[in-house]
């Protein structure tokens, strides 16, 4: 059983209620409807009631078991648009006009505890509903910027855990500074303990290992280990390590002199120090190892959420049902 399969499994009787801004796609009627069966989610469709219910009677599926809300007719549209006033210093007028919009009447919602978690972006693209999330609902205590990582389930490697690994960041930023960068690994190595249940060893990597190259962008990994490791106490974080020395231990013993750690040659996270790295590595992976990449995963916000791509299919959006009802379920806990 691949990685995500055991996540939707994992998923199964958690029943959180999770929260859809695009609710009249029919991508995401189908994969809540899927979910809700498995008993993952207690669903929340937000957006035109009309289109929703119209889409959903020509995909066959009954909404007696979904919340279904239009914000512009929501009996607490009210009451956001006061929340969202104190919230943003704007007035409630414009509070108002702006929480009638589904992404942010779904982030309020959200914020106050009326959901568990949020899922979109088939419709809202990356940028907007990040800048959503993070105007509304706000980052985790500690984290100054919102990151993302990918699952990478690669056949036939015996690394990592199991032959998965995870990366990251590698959709959001470009060029973190020193400080963001150490953020980005200490919200992974949060993220991999709530939701894989690993114990995370973190490679800050680079194209120097252990001080083998001098150059600016090596200080700046160098400069994050530091960081993230007075942040993410009780977490193995170690660099900075090329590629071949974070996975390969066999080479890092070759090249680290000294002793070697409980991470060099044994990572199971892979921090990449820009979006160019990650990208272009996950990418690759996917289509030299054949390997199945899941996500991107946001992460760092106080509140469960998940960005999806806009060509996102059924399959896809179910995974990251699984994914943020897993987070929540153990938020909670």
């Amino acid at each position: 059983m691949g990685v995500m399969e055991k996540l939707k499994k994992n998923a199964g009787g958690l029943n959180q209620r999770i929260i859809f801004p695009e609710g009249a796609d029919e991508r995401i009627i189908s994969a809540a409807e899927k979910a809700r069966k498995r008993k993952m989610i207690k669903p929340i469709l937000v957006g035109d009631a009309v289109e929703i219910r119209e889409n959903a009677k020509k995909l066959k599926i009954n909404l007696k078991n979904f919340d279904v809300i239009d914000p512009k007719k929501s009996g607490r549209i009210g009451e956001y648009s006061k929340y969202y006033s104190r919230l943003s210093g704007t007035s409630e007028k414009t509070a108002m006009s702006i929480v009638q919009q589904p992404i942010f009447y779904s982030a309020v919602a959200l914020r106050k505890g009326d959901a568990d978690g949020m899922i979109g972006g088939l419709v809202y693209t990356s940028g907007d509903f990040i800048a959503v999330c993070k105007g509304v609902i706000g980052m985790e205590k500690g984290i100054t910027v919102p990151s993302s990582f990918f699952i990478m389930d690669i056949p036939e490697y015996e690394g990592g855990e199991g032959g998965v690994l995870v990366y990251s960041d590698a959709s959001v930023n470009p060029n973190p500074t020193a400080e963001e960068l150490a953020d980005i690994a200490v919200a992974t190595g949060n993220s991999v303990k709530k939701l894989l249940k690993w114990k995370p060893r973190i490679a800050m990597l680079s194209f120097s290992t252990r001080g083998s190259a001098d150059h600016p962008d090596v200080c700046k990994v160098v400069a994050a280990l530091e960081i993230a490791k007075k942040k993410g106490r009780g977490i193995e974080i170690d660099g900075e390590f090329q590629a071949d020395s974070a996975l390969v231990l066999k080479t890092a013993k070759r090249k680290i002199k000294g002793k070697v750690g409980k991470v060099a040659g044994k990572a199971n996270v892979l921090i990449f120090p820009d979006l160019d790295a990650g990208n272009i590595s996950y990418k690759l992976t996917q289509i030299l190892a054949d390997a199945d990449a899941y996500g991107p995963i946001l992460q760092g916000f106080s509140k469960p959420l998940s960005d999806l791509s806009r060509g996102a299919t059924v399959e896809d959006i179910l995974g990251a049902i699984a994914v943020v009802s897993i987070i929540a379920g153990r938020r909670k806990k």
